[in-house]
C-alpha cells in the first residue's frame, strides 16, 4: 500500500484566515480598551464650563450700613448710655435697618450681657417709617408702663439715639398705639415732638 502524505493545500490559508481573526479580535480588543479608557477620563474629570473657568474670583469688601442699638449701663452713681453695633449690606433701606435694630431693641440684651434697658418687657415695634420729615416709630402701649422718671427718661434715650443710628441730626417723632407721645410715665413727663438728640440733652440727663 502505499503511502499517502498529508494534504497541506488548505493549511496556509485557514492560518492566514485564522491569523485575521485573530489580529482582528486584538484590534477590537485595542479599540475597547482606548474606548473605555476615554470614557473613563471622561467621567473622573468633567468638563467645567467656559463660563466658570474665565471667571476671576475677587474678595472685594461688601459696603455696610451701620445702626447702633442703644443700651443702658449702670455705673456706681448714674447710668451711662452704649451701643451695640450691627451691619447690613449697604443696599438695605435706612428703613429697613431700623426696623431690625428695634426689634432687637425691643427683645432686650442677652442674658450674658453687662448691659440693660428700661424699656418694659413686652413691648412691640407696631410701626417705623423713614421720611424727608424723620423718623416715626409707633410703640405699643407697654412702653408708657412702669417705672419713675429715671427709668421714663432711660427708655426715651434708647429710642431716640436708636432712631438717629444713621442720622445723628435726624428728628424722632413717637406714637404710642397710633397717638402722638406727649407725657409719659406717671409723674407726666413731658415729651416734645419732633425729638432730637440735642432737645434730649437739653432737657433730659441720665
Amino acid at each position: 500500500m502505499q503511502d499517502r502524505k498529508p494534504n497541506n493545500r488548505f493549511s496556509l490559508p485557514l492560518l492566514a484566515i485564522a491569523a485575521g481573526v485573530i489580529l482582528a479580535a486584538g484590534g477590537g480588543a485595542a479599540w475597547w480598551a482606548k474606548h473605555s479608557l476615554d470614557r473613563t477620563n471622561r467621567t473622573i474629570a468633567p468638563k467645567v464650563p467656559a463660563t466658570e473657568q474665565t471667571q476671576p474670583t475677587t474678595s472685594e469688601p461688601i459696603a455696610q450700613e451701620k445702626v447702633e442699638i442703644c443700651w443702658l449701663d449702670p455705673q456706681d452713681n448714674s447710668i451711662e448710655l452704649v451701643a451695640s453695633t450691627q451691619a447690613f449690606q449697604k443696599s438695605i433701606r435706612p428703613q429697613e435697618a431700623l426696623t431690625a435694630a428695634f426689634e432687637t431693641l425691643l427683645a432686650g440684651p442677652q442674658s450674658n450681657s453687662s448691659y440693660t434697658t428700661s424699656i418694659p418687657e413686652g413691648t412691640k415695634l407696631l410701626g417705623l417709617n423713614v421720611d424727608k420729615q424723620g423718623v416715626r416709630v409707633n410703640l405699643s402701649r407697654e412702653f408708657v408702663s412702669g417705672g419713675g422718671s429715671a427709668s421714663m427718661e432711660g427708655r426715651l434715650a434708647q429710642v431716640i439715639y436708636t432712631a438717629t443710628s444713621t442720622s445723628s441730626s435726624d428728628r424722632v417723632f413717637i406714637s404710642v398705639e397710633g397717638k402722638p407721645l406727649k407725657t409719659l410715665g406717671g409723674e407726666g413727663l413731658l415729651v416734645a415732638q419732633p425729638m432730637t438728640r440735642e432737645s434730649f440733652e437739653a432737657n433730659f440727663q441720665l
